[in-house]
């Protein structure tokens, strides 16, 4: 074959970008057990760090294996659930199942369109529940995990990440602590104009539910609520009937233990 005919050329160069594709094909195929471990391993590093059990730099000092060890032994269940509050399926403990950050935006989208959806909640041992959080900020997506005490009604911890976020400025939302640390203490209130608020300028130093935005990062800040409160509305039901549950425990046992007291007293008025 002429080597300086076109049809040489044609059939070299397809023949080099079948070559490559298949190389490439053969490479990601490899490589993809490795990146799902290390997407796991994140994601589970970052509901970790909200549920404040250590830093976002131990999880990444001690490895996938060990930080993967470490939320099997203290995570108590978890599961996903719907738009009615109902649990619908458990994720299993032994594998460490989670939903990566791919399928919490599907879930999004299902959340916005007012179509079913799934979505997870994780609780430990220590009784902290984790729930995840996921929209748009203003260059790319940004999600992130809350935590809440046992009684689900105080935030306990956050922790976000983002896609394309300014370093210095959208980027504080996962770099810098004393941003995330505005959550700890704070509350959900679902009977104010938003359960949670980033308010631009500040934040009223009694309002509960609220923290101060980034200076700097109005948009990014924006969006970061609105994720927030897209969220949290589609966990209200499941959140509101575990917290009434709770109270309703409580009321149960301090009547338990004033019965108990009453009798004890009129045992020993008895006597």
């Amino acid at each position: 074959m002429n080597t300086n005919s076109n049809t040489y050329t044609v059939i070299y160069t397809t023949l080099i970008c079948v070559l490559v594709a298949a190389i490439l094909a053969i490479v990601s195929q490899v490589l993809k057990p490795k990146q799902d471990a290390n997407e796991k391993a994140e994601t589970i590093s970052q509901i970790l760090t909200a549920a404040g059990f250590d830093d976002k730099a131990h999880w990444q000092e001690i490895g996938n294996a060990a930080t993967i060890d470490f939320y099997k032994t203290n995570l108590a269940e978890a599961y996903t659930v719907n738009a009615q509050g109902a649990q619908v399926q458990n994720l299993d403990k032994d594998k460490a199942e989670i939903l990566s950050v791919s399928e919490l935006k599907v879930q999004n989208r299902n959340i916005k369109n007012g179509e079913d959806f799934e979505i997870p909640v994780y609780t430990f041992n220590n009784g902290t529940s984790v729930i995840p959080i996921y929209g748009a900020g203003l260059w790319g997506p940004v999600w992130g995990y809350i935590s809440f005490d046992a009684g689900l009604d105080n935030i306990q911890g956050a922790y976000f990440d983002h896609e394309s976020e300014t370093p210095g400025l959208g980027g504080k939302i996962k770099d810098d602590p004393a941003f995330r640390a505005q959550f700890k203490g704070k509350t959900v209130d679902f009977a104010d104009v938003k359960a949670f608020q980033i308010v631009k300028g500040g934040a009223p130093a009694d309002k509960r539910n609220a923290i101060d935005a980034i200076t700097g990062a109005t948009m990014t800040s924006k969006g970061l609520d609105e994720a927030i409160n897209n969220w949290l509305g589609a966990f209200k039901t499941y959140l509101q009937g575990r917290i009434e549950a709770r109270a309703a425990e409580v009321a149960a046992l301090a009547a338990a233990a004033e019965a108990e007291a009453a009798a004890e007293n009129a045992n020993q008025t008895a006597e």
